[in-house]
């Protein structure tokens, strides 16, 4: 959801949107995925890289523009119609990740259900309806107890089938959960669990809580200077938290610790809190630009990327190639490093999703799903 509330414009939460749809695309769209450099991939299982940084952003970003594009009707009687808008909004972000999750085949038997706009869908919507519902302080109750619940519960219980609790990709308690409820339906590189799996959402529901109570600390400070120190000092709280947290309950993207949703919404903010300062209070806006154009749609940025990137993995060429490894193999690493022209690849991918983005932008469309 855009930030359109009736106020002051916040350039730096388009642009931070946007930034994060524009990393999101270039790690998802290497020439290669045997030549990623390790900062460009996920961590393998603990740990956190930058690109274990780019969906809680994202997420936390959700819950930001919620409090900044609702806030003008928590002031009057709340319509069925806004309720219908916001349920129509999570049922099609819902439904086109499936799309998205099938194409092109849609084997109905083995579709994987879970997925990134699948997770988007549901950490918007209980945003959405506990911003409208409740009070920012039953929203910050529910987000410590959704990450505390989370931590006991792959802490301590036992995993049925396994014995005692533990935090192996396969015997936790998460990846039991998952085979029980989606069987089948999970990603198929990651069987029996998923990393957009059902229990992992709750925390990462947490990740768009404190987006959206960070949109409540920025609203009731008096100046841009107290609203900036506000964010430093509330970013890093939440990384010395985290950093203490990991000791039991380490970094971990696939699972979406508790742990790791306070340190990506500690480092959120700090990026929040800089961008705030730079281009909001003193005025930088000049780089801006394409990112607020990627910002300004930027679940359609992803869809098509995806979408485009499918479609090269899937057009043969007469080489018994792919369309994408024959134009990794024959224009980029036919004169560059592997690595170098993997990478290069997935830049050269994101300007071609910024040619679309740019023309919406230009002729002010936004494209609301």
């Amino acid at each position: 959801m855009q930030v359109e509330a009736k106020r002051e414009r916040i350039i730096s939460v388009d642009f931070l949107r946007g930034l994060t749809v524009a990393f999101m695309i270039f790690v998802n769209s290497p020439g290669s995925w045997d030549y990623v450099f390790p900062w460009f991939a996920h961590a393998k299982w603990n740990g956190c890289t930058p690109t274990d940084l780019i969906f809680p952003f994202f997420l936390f970003i959700v819950g930001l523009s919620v409090y900044f594009s609702l806030s003008p009707f928590k002031r009057g009687p709340i319509t069925s119609a806004l309720i219908f808008k916001i349920l129509k909004r999570a049922f099609f972000l819902f439904f086109i990740g499936l799309l998205l999750n099938g194409f092109p085949y849609y084997h109905l038997d083995t579709i994987r259900i879970p997925g990134v706009l699948q997770r988007i869908s549901i950490v918007f919507l209980s945003c959405a309806l506990l911003f409208l519902y409740t009070s920012w302080r039953f929203q910050l109750l529910l987000t410590m107890a959704l990450l505390l619940l989370y931590w006991f519960s792959m802490v301590f219980l036992p995993v049925p089938g396994y014995g005692s609790s533990n935090l192996e990709p396969s015997t936790n308690l998460a990846a039991w959960v998952d085979h029980r409820l989606l069987n089948n339906h999970v990603w198929s590189q990651t069987k029996p669990w998923d990393p957009e799996g059902v229990l992992s959402t709750f925390p990462a529901i947490a990740s768009g809580l404190i987006g959206l109570l960070t949109g409540f600390l920025m609203d009731t400070a008096n100046d841009k200077k107290t609203k900036t120190i506000r964010l430093f000092l509330t970013a890093n709280l939440l990384l010395l938290f985290s950093i203490t947290w990991a000791w039991s309950f380490p970094f971990n993207k696939n699972l979406w610790t508790s742990s790791y949703v306070f340190f990506t919404s500690g480092i959120a903010l700090n990026g929040l809190a800089i961008s705030y300062w730079v281009i909001d209070v003193s005025n930088y806006k000049g780089f801006t630009k394409p990112f607020i154009a990627f910002g300004s749609n930027a679940i359609t940025a992803y869809i098509l990327s995806e979408l485009v990137e499918a479609c090269l993995n899937l057009i043969p060429v007469n080489t018994g190639l792919s369309l994408k490894s024959w134009l990794f193999t024959h224009v980029f690493a036919s004169w560059l490093n592997p690595f170098v022209a993997s990478h290069l690849m997935a830049f050269t991918f994101v300007i071609l999703m910024y040619v679309p983005v740019y023309v919406l932008y230009k002729k002010q469309i936004m494209i609301k799903i």
